[in-house]
């Protein structure tokens, strides 16, 4: 014996929460897209870089010159690096910018220490950043 529903009581699909099966593998795509999207972005932003520089102390030496103490770490020594470093105001403004060649070696990390001239007063120093790519001009001399 099999039981029969009344007609018009229940909806003819059979899906149970209203969505059809259309609708729920688009959504999957979806979230499938924006799941990966994420992941490539979480990977973009904390791997391992080839070069990363940190400040590790500045010293304010006059109204016109900050000393800029960092530390540089790269995935193979033997690769030369930039470093630009810089120093700013207590507005916050950039008052001195400088490229820093940190030539290849035998050491993974490296101390390093250079000074910044300024055009205002500095109230801080800090590394902006690092890269391999270094230009002919520094190179050369």
């Amino acid at each position: 014996m099999t039981a029969t529903l009344p007609e018009g009581r229940y909806p003819a699909s059979s899906s149970r929460n209203g969505v059809s099966r259309r609708t729920r593998n688009i959504l999957l795509v979806v979230v499938l897209i924006v799941g990966l999207g994420v992941a490539y972005l979480g990977y973009l932003r904390f791997s391992v870089k080839d070069v990363e520089g940190t400040a590790l102390s500045f010293d304010l030496v006059n109204d016109t010159t900050v000393s800029i103490r960092l530390s540089v770490t790269r995935a193979n020594p033997e690769d030369d690096a930039v470093c630009i470093i810089r120093a700013r105001s207590r507005d916050g403004s950039e008052t001195g910018r400088r490229e820093l060649l940190v030539p290849g070696g035998s050491a993974k990390e490296v101390d390093v220490t250079s000074v910044v001239r300024t055009s205002q007063p500095p109230a801080i120093g800090e590394v902006y950043g690092c890269s391999l790519n270094v230009p002919d001009y520094l190179r050369a001399g």
